[in-house]
């Protein structure tokens, strides 16, 4: 986001909307975590921003695109996790940035299975 003011300019950078982004998705009931992918995982290794990992983001001068790659809980009903997951995200970035977002695309790349592990486990 490009703003050009009477006082001057005020710019929001990808990675301030990704790390928002990313923030509400992992405060959204029924996600176990961001998913970074092989490439991601390596490219964040070398580069150090885990903070951002699973999210990408287009930002132009008032909207932005955001996809998020999730992993959700075992047992959890992933349509209405996905659908929570882009309502949440979609506020978030909306109401701190002024950016219109225009979509929030998911995809749930993996089930956390620890519950259903732990509960094998005692039996």
């Amino acid at each position: 986001m490009s703003e050009n003011g009477s006082q001057g300019i005020i710019q929001i950078a990808d990675d301030v909307v990704a790390v928002i982004a990313s923030l509400a998705a992992t405060k959204t009931k029924g996600v176990a975590g961001m998913s970074g992918g092989i490439t991601e995982g390596w490219a964040k290794r070398v580069g150090g921003k885990s903070a951002t990992r699973g999210v990408s983001v287009e930002v132009g001068q008032l909207e932005a695109a955001i996809d998020l790659r999730v992993i959700v809980k075992y047992g959890e009903k992933i349509h209405e996790v996905a659908h929570q997951l882009q309502r949440d995200v979609k506020e978030a970035v909306e109401t701190m940035t002024g950016l219109n977002v225009v979509e929030v695309n998911v995809k749930v790349e993996g089930v956390e299975l620890q519950e259903v592990e732990e509960e094998d486990r005692v039996k």
